[in-house]
Order: C-alpha cells, then structure tokens, then sequence
C-alpha cells in the first residue's frame, strides 16, 4: 500500500552520506535523485522507497512530533546491529532495542541527524 515515505532535511550532502551508510546496511542504495538534488530515494528492491527531501517552501526542515518511519528487520540482531549503527553516525537514541507489546516484536527506536525518528523492528 505504501509507496514511498518521505523525510526533510536541510543539508542533502549531511542526510545522504547519513543514510548511504545506514541503508547500505540493509542492501539499499539510491534509486532516484531529483533534478535539482533536493529529492533523494532509496531503495532495496523491496518495493516501497525511504526518501529525503529538502522542503519545497525554502522554509527549515522539522520533524512531525508522532510521526515515525518504521524499517523491517530480519531479526532481533538486526536491529540491533541497525541501532548501534545509526547512533555511531550521529543518531540519537529513542528508544534502545528490546522486545515490545508483551513480547510480540523487537524494535529499536533512533533520531536521526534532523530529529526524524526512524524505528528498525522485527516480528
């Protein structure tokens, strides 16, 4: 059902070196680049894209409070691993990895370098 998600950030050269390595990870890599270099898509052949934007407005970029961008995990350590990650290339935490909702699934929750929170799980 969903297409592609869509995060903004201010400086696309920060966000992409950020999320060429955190998505590297998971085999992803960029699949489209705006004409102007404000639109950055990833993918990982698995359907749905995770892009960057600069905001069209010219105005800063903030994050949704309540919004989130969830990515499936293969397993509990890859989560983990994805977590430790992001927050070695600047992330915050949000949340540290462990079991959820009575332990019906594994997820870790991270901001990343423009307070987008990203959530790698596992179910």
């Amino acid at each position: 059902m969903i297409a592609y998600s869509t995060i903004g950030v201010d400086d696309m050269a920060k966000a992409t070196a950020f999320y060429d390595e955190l998505l590297g990870e998971l085999g992803a890599k960029q699949a489209m680049v705006g004409r102007d270099g404000d639109f950055v898509a990833y993918s990982n052949d698995s359907g749905a894209l995770f892009a960057l934007a600069v905001p069209f407005n010219g105005q800063a970029c903030n994050a949704g409070n309540g919004n989130m961008v969830a990515l499936a995990m293969e397993s509990a350590e890859q989560v983990q691993s994805m977590y430790d990650k992001a927050i070695s290339l600047g992330a915050k935490d949000g949340g540290e990895p462990g079991l959820r909702a009575d332990g019906a699934f594994s997820c870790g929750y991270v901001f990343d370098l423009y307070g987008n929170k990203l959530n790698f799980f596992h179910m």
